[in-house]
């Protein structure tokens, strides 16, 4: 099976779509329709050299629609500006600045929107993110929106799909073998090592051949039940280095976010405790419901800290 973009073999996922059969597989899966000739794909990833210097996952034409999409590990409300980007570069290369200003109209692709979401996060099946969600103030008729379908392709989850395209069903059952695997090797580790792994100092160098050995098993486990096997066998060794630097910067999204949960919560406690003690109760109560506020809260919280370290008090 030959895989098309070398450069873009940084995740397990783009591996496998990359190979156009497999990308056409999905595409009819998603879309409802049959196409056979994977030369009916026009691919236009992205590779970091166009104006806006961006990178995307997947993009390609086929049935005049640009379908745009992106594999992600974390959930990211983000990604609807994230594919203004990608669509503004595509469409930048496809029609050249001297074409847009050409009085006849330039028939463009319809553009799609697709995340295929596998973290460990809880999401529906089905989540829409909206541009003008992102919009510092609501307007209900924007003048520009842009719309993007998250779908969860854990396993478990969106069985339509996975029973109309076995590369993304295959991909899922790996993904849950592997994060079983991670689990009992480290498991294994904290019941064979005096010190657990979440007491270690540096565990980088541990949990990567943690991991690595957990990949190696959901591999084996795989090929053992003909899921993907003429994959695996043949992208063995690759697939397991893409898996170690893929989960890895998985656990390290995850470790970011739970440090900014937590620093949000400790952060909101302060302020809330500090308007209490001010007799400012009421002022809470407001907060919980209304984000602005709160923001203004916060600013007043922060400058009345600065003013008090800078005299000196404490009070």
């Amino acid at each position: 099976m030959q895989i098309e973009n070398q450069k873009y073999k940084d995740t397990v996922f783009r591996m496998l779509f990359n190979n156009k059969l497999n990308l056409l597989e999905l595409y009819n899966a998603i879309s409802g329709t049959n196409y056979t000739n994977p030369d009916d794909l026009t691919i236009t990833t992205l590779n970091g050299e166009t104006f806006l210097k961006v990178k995307n996952d997947l993009s390609f034409i086929i049935n005049l629609e640009l379908n745009i999409f992106e594999h992600q590990s974390t959930p990211c409300p983000n990604i609807p500006l994230r594919n203004l980007y990608y669509l503004a570069a595509t469409l930048k290369e496809k029609f050249p600045t001297e074409k847009i200003y050409s009085p006849t109209m330039i028939k463009i692709p319809v553009p799609k929107f697709i995340v295929f979401y596998n973290g460990t996060s809880p999401m529906n099946d089905k989540v829409i993110y909206r541009l003008s969600e992102m919009f510092i103030k609501k307007d209900d008729n924007p003048s520009v929106e842009l719309a993007v379908t998250a779908l969860n392709v854990n396993n478990g989850h969106n069985a339509g799909l996975m029973e109309a395209c076995k590369t993304l069903k295959g991909y899922s059952i790996f993904v849950s073998k592997v994060r079983k695997y991670k689990q009992l090797v480290e498991d294994e580790y904290d019941l064979s090592h005096s010190t657990p792994l979440k007491l270690l100092a540096d565990k980088r160098d541990v949990m990567n051949n943690l991991i690595k050995k957990a990949v190696t098993l959901a591999i084996d486990e795989c090929i053992q039940e003909n899921v993907l096997k003429s994959f695996f066998e043949e992208y063995r060794e690759e697939i397991i280095t893409v898996g170690v630097l893929e989960y890895s910067y998985e656990r390290h999204m995850q470790v970011l976010q739970d440090e900014s949960y937590n620093n949000g919560v400790k952060n909101t406690t302060e302020l809330f405790s500090w308007l209490k003690s001010n007799g400012r109760a009421s002022d809470v109560l407001t907060a919980i419901d209304d984000s602005d506020f709160l923001s203004q809260l916060f600013a007043e919280y922060e400058a009345w800290k600065h003013a008090n370290k800078a005299s000196g008090t404490n009070s």
